[in-house]
């Protein structure tokens, strides 16, 4: 293992010179990490992040709360932080069996039960990001992977199962999954299916719904199986 001080020299932004938000300071180190600028099994080390970034060590002691929340960082006993490992190929094929377990019946049910306010919500969310990222990384990407959590969460919130939701929610599978692999058109693909499985919910059909959700991890887990057996092109 490396600690970041030897690794990130030259790769950190010194941020500015004033009272830094912590939301600066964890997308910061969020992007180092889901960008593999910080590699897998690196050890952060919190006076070298303090120079480098040119702040307190408040702020990024509470970005690394957070990521420990998301399951990007592991904080050991006596040791500090260490960034985590990428799924393993058994971990993602796992978390996508859960995923075909949970969400297309979520789907299903929120086709059944949805109120038309409900119904504009989901609407409002599948039009709010329209934009295809130009780059195969973080930053580009950044703003589809917070839309596509969006989206997912909402289905199963309209469920009305809000153990299901939160079990879901602990998973943080939108973005594990976005760190693995950026680019290949796999943002195009997803939002096109976003909308069949808002159509199929919207017709409050809930044989579609299902079967429209079940479709789209179906085809998010073949695009990204590959991962594990060949390098994948970039977009």
């Amino acid at each position: 293992m490396t600690d970041a001080h030897v690794g990130l020299a030259g790769q950190l932004t010194r941020l500015p010179q004033r009272q830094v938000l912590s939301d600066d300071v964890y997308e910061t180190v969020k992007g180092l990490i889901m960008d593999s600028v910080v590699a897998p099994g690196t050890r952060l080390n919190i006076d070298a992040l303090t120079r480098e970034l040119g702040i307190s060590q408040t702020p990024i002691r509470e970005s690394l709360a957070r990521l420990e929340s998301d399951g990007l960082v592991i904080k050991e006993p006596l040791r500090g932080y260490r960034v985590s490992s990428t799924l393993t190929r058994a971990e993602f094929e796992d978390l996508f069996e859960y995923r075909l377990h949970i969400e297309p019946w979520a789907a299903g049910r929120a086709a059944e039960r949805t109120a038309p306010e409900d119904l504009t919500r989901l609407k409002n969310e599948m039009l709010s990001y329209t934009d295809v990222p130009d780059r195969p990384d973080y930053d580009s990407y950044k703003a589809m992977a917070a839309h596509d959590q969006r989206f997912h969460d909402l289905v199963l919130e309209l469920a009305g199962n809000e153990t299901a939701r939160q079990s879901f929610a602990r998973t943080h599978c939108h973005l594990h999954l976005f760190r693995l692999y950026y680019g290949g058109g796999i943002a195009t693909k997803a939002l096109r299916e976003h909308k069949a499985i808002v159509a199929a919910v919207r017709k409050a059909d809930p044989v579609e719904a299902a079967a429209a959700m079940r479709s789209h991890i179906e085809a998010s887990r073949a695009r990204l199986r590959p991962v594990f057996d060949q390098e994948l092109p970039s977009s």
